[in-house]
């Protein structure tokens, strides 16, 4: 326990002393999407597809299918708006990444209530067990001395295959766990008050406080940012609150898609987006790519700028709807509703999807 402690601890203090320089020559995660789309080889942008989709999700919109309340109506979140609700959204957010197992049939899977939970979602039910077996996981006065055996107890799999990089999760858990208690009187609710509703700044306070968050790339000589746990963390926040009290953010549209694998293979499924033959063929051979590889910059970079487009597009139709019509509507739309929609129809549609494959990269980035 005391070995895990320091080793975070040192990892820590090295990421705090460069944090001030995290954010100086790096691109905005809207602007390295549009770089990188304007400057990559082996991924594209189809614009009859990014016309489609934006239709589809338009109708959803006039439906009211299409809005802040998508996040509460999944089951396994939190259905409160308070303080702890925002901690469980924080301790998810740590904790988001690297689901993919190499066989769909080794899937790391937690049984909650009755119903298997795989991915994410497994991430989900593992945590809503622990608080109803009484642990108090999500409080970092609990987890920011969290030992790698009660970790490994709380994440426990009922399908015989663990949860990846729990080594991983440790680390990051008990750094941001550490962060909060001595910088923020051990609660995430107060890194939010002192963002003073500004999803920018909140954004900033992240990257600073917690280097896990720092998800930057170098393209073609350039620092990009994606920015996806740190961003997710925003709209989720955004979200679980309906845009109200914690939730409200008066920049909330300026937070782009969340650039991670999942994403990509949806649009590449609706037309939206189309890789080059030889990267296909790589991809489909299982071909693992690392964190910064061109390749994974290129998918993540050009997925986002395609959901900005695609936003754009949406905001565009209501306009023109509205013009027609002669009657103003507080209809909208923004990125993280269209990374939220893309995100459900993946996994309702994912039999579909099956010859479409995902870039592997196995990191704490997405």
């Amino acid at each position: 326990m005391l070995q895990n402690i320091n080793r975070i601890f040192h990892f820590y203090k090295f990421h705090q002393q460069s944090s001030r320089f995290i954010m100086e020559g790096v691109m905005s995660p809207r602007d390295a999407g549009r770089y990188i789309t304007e400057n990559c080889q082996d991924v594209s942008i189809v614009d009859a597809g990014v016309v489609k989709l934006a239709k589809i999700l338009f109708e959803k919109v006039k439906t009211g299918d299409f809005d802040v309340k998508m996040w509460r109506r999944h089951e396994l979140n939190p259905q409160t708006m308070d303080e702890e609700a925002v901690n469980w959204v924080f301790l998810t957010a740590v904790l988001n990444f690297s689901f993919w197992s190499e066989k769909e049939s080794e899937r790391y899977e937690v049984i909650y209530k009755g119903k298997g939970y795989t991915g994410y979602w497994a991430l989900c039910a593992a945590v809503n067990r622990a608080l109803e077996e009484g642990y108090p996981i999500t409080q970092p006065s609990f987890y920011a001395t969290i030992s790698e055996d009660v970790l490994k107890k709380i994440f426990r799999s009922d399908s015989g295959y663990n949860i990846p990089l729990l080594d991983r999760r440790l680390e990051v858990l008990l750094e941001a766990g550490q962060v909060l208690m001595e910088r923020y009187q051990g609660s995430f609710v107060n890194v939010i008050k002192e963002a003073n509703k500004s999803a920018q700044t909140l954004l900033k306070l992240v990257l600073q406080h917690f280097s896990s968050f720092r998800d930057i790339a170098e393209y073609n000589g350039k620092k990009v940012g994606f920015y996806k746990r740190a961003q997710i963390l925003i709209g989720d926040v955004w979200g679980c609150c309906e845009g109200q009290g914690l939730g409200e953010f008066t920049d909330v549209d300026t937070i782009t898609m969340f650039a991670d694998y999942r994403i990509p293979q949806a649009l590449v499924y609706f037309g939206v987006v189309k890789y080059s033959e030889s990267l296909m063929e790589e991809l489909k051979r299982g071909k693992l790519l690392t964190s910064g590889d061109k390749q994974e910059v290129e998918i993540r970079g050009v997925s986002l700028w395609a959901c900005e487009l695609i936003r754009d597009e949406i905001l565009r139709l209501i306009k023109e709807d509205e013009a027609e019509t002669g009657v103003p509507t507080s209809l909208t739309a923004n990125a993280i509703l269209v990374d939220h929609y893309l995100w459900d129809i993946r996994r309702e549609m994912a039999d579909q999807m099956v010859d479409i494959p995902f870039h592997r990269c196995r990191g704490i980035f997405y």
